[in-house]
């Protein structure tokens, strides 16, 4: 179970939303858990975008917390996400443009999602390239590690 997004990064600003990507053997299992879950607030929406991922948000449009359940093989989301924070975390200056980014689509789209994503979008695929560059080009104590021995 990973801590993501946002909020995993000291000092990043980031709206009052906890990430959690849990990492599970089978991947269709986690559906049977839909109801128990819902009975805890949350609201399973299925892959919602991501193929191979379960996502789950409590709070609806105000939400407070979103789980991104990955089968432990889906390296390449696993990795995306986790490269991503520990990148920011070891960058300081790439964190501090991305708050601002953020702060400033936060003022732009309040109320629309939609637009603030996608007004994201371009920097965060250049984010995530940077990261996963850095991540293969560093070993570094966070190292990533699958049965297979890729990372």
């Amino acid at each position: 179970m990973h801590h993501i997004g946002s909020t995993a990064v000291p000092g990043l600003k980031a709206k009052p939303v906890i990430d959690i990507m849990p990492v599970v053997e089978q991947i269709e299992k986690v559906d049977d858990y839909n109801e128990s879950l819902l009975a805890l607030g949350y609201e399973p929406l299925g892959e919602m975008g991501i193929p191979g991922r379960r996502y789950f948000r409590k709070g609806g449009e105000n939400r407070t917390h979103q789980i991104h359940v990955f089968q432990k093989d889906n390296h390449h989301e696993i990795d995306r996400h986790l490269a991503v924070r520990d990148y920011l975390r070891a960058h300081e200056e790439a964190a501090a443009a991305y708050g601002a980014l953020k702060a400033s689509l936060a003022l732009e789209f309040p109320k629309d999602i939609a637009g603030y994503s996608a007004g994201k979008d371009d920097f965060v695929k250049e984010l995530e390239r940077k990261a996963l560059d850095w991540k293969r080009k560093n070993a570094y104590p966070f190292r990533f590690s699958h049965s297979d021995g890729s990372f």
